[in-house]
């Protein structure tokens, strides 16, 4: 595969980046595609580094999220206690305008806790619909991460199917 030239290529090629170090856990990998006080020029000496160029986070269900050391210290906790997890990406799609772009998908995700029992390899398997927002900019070193935003999808329940089940008799009203 020949290196990315656009710059939807190059911001197609973060996305996956960040989904692909959540999926090994790679802590390290998914606190360098942040964007950093250094990436916005910030002088550390003079603000708080963890605030500085706020970057936010909003996982599903929890509260937002803001300043990077707020942030990683999320994926720390989600990381320590997710013993596997995949992303399947469907519906990606990525808009630039400047040193900005933003990325709208679905991630069906595909996780797995810690195993119930001593000597089974992982618990039970869960599948989750989520909705993302990716927001990056770009930084001399590439395109980095601002903001990131997944809300989950709710399942329609049965109530909401407007179509009466097979052994329902439907009134057609007045024969």
């Amino acid at each position: 595969m020949s290196a990315p030239h656009t710059d939807v290529e190059q911001v197609e090629a973060a996305n996956r980046a960040y989904y692909e170090a959540l999926e090994r856990g790679d802590f390290e990998e998914v606190a360098s595609l942040w964007l950093t006080p250094a990436d916005l020029g910030v002088d550390e000496s003079h603000h708080d580094p963890a605030e500085a160029g706020v970057v936010s986070c909003v996982h599903p269900g929890w509260p937002v999220l803001t300043g990077r050391g707020e942030v990683l210290r999320s994926y720390a906790v989600i990381m320590a206690s997710t013993d596997y997890i995949q992303f399947f990406l469907t519906d990606v799609h990525v808009s630039v305008t400047g040193d900005t772009a933003v990325v709208t998908c679905t991630e069906n995700i595909l996780s797995g806790g810690p195993a119930p029992e001593e000597g089974e390899e992982l618990g039970p398997l869960v599948g989750q619909l989520v909705v993302a927002t990716n927001v990056f900019r770009r930084t001399p070193a590439g395109w980095r991460l601002w903001s990131h935003h997944a809300s989950p999808v709710l399942a329609e329940s049965d109530e909401d199917d407007e179509t009466p089940p097979d052994d329902t008799p439907v009134d057609d009203g007045p024969a």
